[in-house]
């Protein structure tokens, strides 16, 4: 099971990433993804999952929460420190809104809680592939810049390496700025639909802040009570 693929799969297939230890979990998905039409190539632990990951070449990384010699938090962390924006889907047997708020704010883009149906394993593999994918072109707003194809935001001449949710927030609060964004409409672009609840944008939002506003001098990521947030320019 541990043997690649070739490169490439078939049309309207992804190439998947699974990181799962549980042997007959592991098995189960990829036989139901390949009969699917995806590209799977897997690993079962940690840091073999990591340096894979590294390497790139994925549509989607699908990583479960409890692995060994590094677990799936550690490495979803690491791999976005690195600068990679791949979509993750977290697979866990914890379902607690701290443990969820903690796969987001390491960097994940959805969550399933075990035991799942396959086809809904599915549906979110694509979800998550859908709202991976880069808009065309730079945008900024006073200060700040970000360009969605490589994952940066840019102030002060510095380049600020994102997470594809800290980067799908910051592109539309960037887009419409100096407007407000509400709440609901920020979760929707990044997550999709049902993908996430205010506690988890307000994770998010915490952590683009200690990104794009707290190293400098002038904050412009504005909370708005109750309504959403904005960019606004420095006084």
């Amino acid at each position: 099971m541990s043997t690649p693929r070739p490169p490439g799969p078939p049309a309207g297939g992804l190439r998947v990433l699974l990181i799962e230890d549980q042997h007959d979990i592991a098995a189960n998905i990829w036989d139901f993804l390949e009969r699917r039409g995806h590209e799977v190539d897997h690993c079962a632990d940690g840091v073999a999952g990591l340096a894979r990951a590294l390497r790139g070449g994925f549509d989607v990384i699908v990583l479960d929460l409890g692995l060994p010699r590094l677990d799936g938090l550690a490495l979803c962390r690491r791999l976005r420190e690195a600068g990679h924006g791949v979509p993750v889907l977290m697979l866990t047997a914890r379902d607690t809104l701290d443990d969820r708020l903690r796969g987001f704010a390491e960097g994940a883009d959805d969550y399933l809680v075990k035991p799942f149906a396959l086809p809904e394993l599915e549906a979110r593999i694509r979800a998550v592939q859908r709202r991976g994918r880069p808009a065309a072109g730079e945008v900024a707003y006073a200060a700040l810049a970000y360009d969605p194809r490589t994952l940066t935001a840019r102030r002060e001449g510095r380049a600020i390496p994102l997470t594809r949710l800290q980067g799908a927030l910051l592109d539309m609060l960037l887009r419409e700025a100096p407007r407000i964004v509400p709440h609901a409409r920020l979760i929707e672009g990044a997550w999709g639909a049902d993908g996430a609840d205010t506690a988890a944008l307000q994770t998010q939002v915490y952590e683009l802040r200690a990104l794009v506003d707290r190293p400098f001098a002038q904050p412009l990521l504005q909370s708005v009570r109750g309504v959403g947030y904005r960019i606004v320019a420095p006084p």
